[in-house]
């Protein structure tokens, strides 16, 4: 009564006024009541009555129903309030977390009228923990603008991504042995070149690292994801390259006198953030599997290596746009080969302005350097503003803050087998919006005395693999 006198307490006064009290088929009481009633209120619809203690009921059109007097006529609640929220937190596990629809006929079937019911449940079920632990969707935020990296008009694959694919069997002798793809990407140009690698070794990846290097140039940045990420890989693979470490990878560069190159690794389990080489490497997988179909139980290292070098030129030759394919009259759409044979072997583009009438100039390069500038310039006209829309995630959300607790997707467990975690450092972006954060994760078992069998670890893990369950 206390509740119902702080939300209605006008409706309240009308009722009293009229005497209404169990008239609920009195048309002078109802009439009088809809005259004094303002028809902003909530009430208004409902026809309400106070019952002998004092309760507003609604009057409602089921009188003569064959029900009880709480289900024909249920105690009316508002919308906020205190009381409201704990009997629909209530019922809610009375009916063991299931949805809105549910638990609101649960709390209705109980002989209470919620004022905007629908979405004071919804509003319960979206704070309930069980419920975002079993059904919340993992978190996102706004998709981060390009880096420079792809912006820049620079040499082909002078800001590369590698990535693993395969493995692939193929015939040594009587026996068959594994060897696995290395893709290398220019983040500008989109260019593709393949290598082969005969192991996970960090020998072998330095090797295939040299192969494209020596055939492709200097290259300053190297971007990579992180071990078990790797897409197009099988679980094998995934297993294998855990176990690849890249300091010793740094190490043997150094040790060798090779050139040092910087690799940008993106956090583990964000396949997302390499979409770039991540979409190539599909490429690649749908030009070799017809090849593979027709000799594939013939193969050996050098048809191997053979088919590599096919889909490496197939890929190079595909359009960077679409958009004048269907015109005749358009200039032949831009691929990657346009710059890939006339790239130059120096890290920059040497200076000076170069005109159409270098392609008539005794300076082979110059005719060379023409060409190249020739395909930047479409490169920003056409490509270049392909990159402006946002395909997804178009929208800022809440960022997670220091202290919030959530749940990580470590593997294809069951929901329910997620770990804990908290988040106990953010790292934002340029844009502020935070995208990967570090988290503390507890191991759940524990040993016989009762301690936890390991020690909590920190990881780095992208939002998109997080739930939210309580705000800090």
């Amino acid at each position: 009564m206390a509740v119902q006198m702080d939300h209605f307490k006008d409706e309240m006064e009308v009722l009293k006024k009229l005497d209404a009290v169990d008239k609920i088929c009195d048309r002078t009481v109802a009439r009088s009541k809809k005259d004094d009633m303002k028809r902003t209120s909530a009430l208004y619809r409902l026809d309400p009555y106070l019952d002998e203690d004092g309760l507003v009921r609604v009057g409602g059109r089921i009188t003569r129903a064959n029900m009880s007097r709480d289900v024909r006529h249920p105690v009316i609640l508002p919308r906020h309030g205190h009381i409201s929220h704990l009997v629909i937190r209530h019922y809610h596990q009375c009916v063991q977390h299931m949805g809105r629809g549910i638990t609101h006929n649960e709390v209705r079937q109980h002989g209470f009228w919620v004022i905007g019911g629908s979405s004071a449940v919804s509003q319960c079920i979206s704070g309930c923990v069980k419920c975002r632990s079993l059904r919340r969707r993992p978190l996102q935020q706004k998709m981060a603008d390009l880096p420079e990296d792809r912006l820049e008009p620079t040499p082909p694959f002078t800001y590369s991504a590698v990535d693993y694919f395969g493995p692939f069997l193929v015939k040594e002798r009587r026996s068959e042995v594994k060897r696995y793809g290395v893709l290398f990407t220019c983040m500008a140009s989109r260019s593709v070149h393949l290598e082969t690698a005969n192991s996970l070794t960090g020998s072998s990846f330095i090797n295939a690292l040299r192969r494209f290097m020596n055939r492709r140039g200097v290259v300053r940045q190297l971007r990579s994801d992180q071990g078990t990420t790797f897409i197009g890989a099988r679980t094998e693979l995934r297993h294998a390259l855990a176990e690849m470490d890249q300091s010793q990878v740094q190490e043997y560069l150094l040790q060798n006198g090779c050139d040092w190159i910087p690799f940008k690794m993106n956090v583990p389990h964000a396949s997302h953030m390499g979409g770039v080489w991540e979409r190539q490497i599909q490429t690649v997988r749908r030009v070799l599997e017809p090849l593979l179909q027709t000799v594939g139980s013939q193969l050996d290292d050098e048809a191997f290596r053979t088919f590599l070098t096919e889909a490496e030129a197939i890929i190079n030759a595909r359009p960077l746009t679409t958009t004048n394919l269907s015109d005749s009259g358009a200039p032949e759409p831009l691929t990657p080969n346009h710059l890939l044979t006339a790239k130059a072997k120096v890290v920059l583009p040497p200076p000076g302005a170069f005109q159409r009438e270098d392609l008539y100039s005794r300076k082979w390069w110059r005719r060379v350097q023409y060409a190249a500038n020739e395909f930047w310039a479409r490169w920003r006209r056409e490509y270049l503003q392909e990159l402006q829309s946002r395909q997804k995630w178009v929208l800022k959300r809440r960022n997670l803050e220091v202290g919030d607790i959530v749940i990580s997707k470590e593997n294809e467990d069951a929901r329910g087998r997620w770990p804990l975690a908290r988040v106990v450092d953010v790292y934002p972006s340029k844009d502020g919006c935070v995208r990967k954060v570090k988290i503390l994760i507890a191991d759940g078992t524990l040993d016989n005395e009762g301690k936890r069998k390991r020690p909590p670890v920190e990881l780095d893990r992208p939002i998109q693999k997080l739930v939210l369950l309580l705000p800090s």
